[in-house]
């Protein structure tokens, strides 16, 4: 009989184990889908919308900027949508460039039945860029990737590449980027949870965990990069941006961004932030 219970309880255990990874696969996969509405009266912006080559409907919203100062491409973070970039927007708009913020797909108002980590998101960003080359021809055109925005445009390769990149907070790989989060957030046992989780992504997402892994794409981007972090950011750890940093093609810059967490880097510090950035740009971006 004690034998019988110690087999019960274990068979037990690994069910329990089983259904807690479907459970975590089933939330971190799932479409952040919701109504954004309109953009705030203070911010004279039109509706964007587009469709991806496969037809899913890209959502988001349009600002014009002063002729010849090009455009930027603001892609924000896994599970957030647009409005995550809003206050971006607003200082690069004040600054004379044209802005597009949009919800990546399965996110906010565009369509996709799963968030895979910048595999399928990488369409967005090419209609996206494809969208703006055509709406302001002859200008530069720049994009600022937040976490899953950044990884979407190393992963999308665009061609052609736009004239300025840059990459905040951005995973290296997904085993990376997996086993970060659930170990900052479960301690030791987070490392039996994350094999299990990333066995799920061909299931869910027809996405291989090979496909994921920006730190062997970036020397592809083909763009001036500018790479930043924050030296106590959990998810990334500041050493995998620097792996980042050190796999990407010259020209390339990197911030570091002292004290700051996996947060919005602009929130933590706007000053430096906008004046590193729109330093970044002038220089490969001038004006047409």
């Amino acid at each position: 009989m004690r034998v019988r219970r110690v087999v019960f309880a274990c068979i037990a255990g690994v069910a329990a184990f089983a259904l807690v990874a479907a459970a975590v696969g089933e939330l971190l996969s799932h479409p952040a889908q919701g109504q954004i509405g309109p953009p705030p009266h203070d911010f004279p912006a039109q509706a964007f919308l587009a469709y991806t080559p496969a037809g899913h409907a890209l959502a988001g919203w349009l600002t014009s900027g002063r002729p010849g100062k090009g455009a930027v491409l603001l892609l924000h973070g896994v599970r957030a949508d647009r409005t995550q970039m809003l206050a971006r927007a607003r200082f690069l708009n004040r600054s004379g460039y044209a802005t597009l913020l949009i919800d990546l797909p399965a996110h906010g108002e565009s369509a996709g039945d799963r968030i895979t980590f910048g595999a399928r998101e990488a369409a967005g960003v090419v209609t996206a860029l494809d969208f703006l080359r055509r709406e302001f021809p002859g200008e530069p055109v720049g994009v600022i990737g937040v976490s899953l925005g950044a990884a979407s445009t190393v992963l999308a390769a665009p061609t052609p590449p736009p004239d300025a990149v840059i990459l905040e907070s951005m995973y290296p790989t997904i085993d990376d980027a997996v086993a970060n989060r659930l170990t900052s957030r479960l301690g030791a046992w987070g490392a039996y949870l994350a094999p299990p989780l990333l066995w799920q992504f061909p299931l869910r997402a027809d996405v291989h965990v090979s496909q994921l892994r920006p730190v062997e794409a970036v020397h592809r981007l083909g763009s001036p990069v500018l790479i930043m972090g924050g030296t106590q950011d959990p998810s990334t750890p500041w050493a995998e941006t620097e792996r980042i940093f050190a796999a990407a093609s010259q020209p390339k810059e990197l911030w570091r961004v002292e004290g700051a967490g996996h947060v919005d880097l602009h929130a933590f510090g706007p000053a430096a932030y906008e004046d590193t950035v729109l330093r970044f740009l002038a220089r490969h971006m001038p004006a047409r």
